[in-house]
């Protein structure tokens, strides 16, 4: 939803949340035209070497979690430490540069269904030194 909300600037309610899909956008960011290639893994459960050669593929990350489910806050810290490992390691060229990366929490409008508070996701944030935003 996320990545459908960013390149058609509309929510879209119905969408099937378990496809993976790759989408094509551009747009102007600081005034220069910006083309974009966007991996949406849908949080599907893969084997560690398929989440490699995604991590591989990618030139930045936004690591999304739910605010509803305790387990997508723990599932997403351990991708930032793959990202984090996966871009230091010696055998990639561009060893030692740390691609973009920023914390997301999703569905910040379902209160009563917390289970993350604003604080866990703020501690993550800083323990890794990363961005961190709640979204709706």
């Amino acid at each position: 939803a996320l990545t459908v909300r960013f390149i058609t600037r509309r929510f879209i309610g119905d969408y099937d949340p378990t496809l993976e899909m790759i989408y094509r956008h551009m747009a102007v960011i600081d005034g220069e035209m910006v083309h974009f290639e966007i991996l949406d893994t849908a949080g599907q459960e893969e084997d560690s070497l398929q989440i490699e050669e995604k991590i591989k593929w990618g030139d930045g990350f936004a690591v999304v979690y739910s605010v509803t489910d305790r387990c997508s806050l723990d599932e997403g810290m351990r991708l930032c430490f793959l990202i984090n490992h996966i871009h230091s390691s010696p055998k990639r060229s561009s060893a030692g540069e740390q691609p973009p990366v920023v914390i997301v929490g999703n569905k910040k409008d379902l209160q009563f269904d917390r289970m993350v508070s604003t604080e866990d996701g703020e501690n993550l944030s800083k323990a890794l030194k990363l961005p961190f935003y709640e979204i709706s």
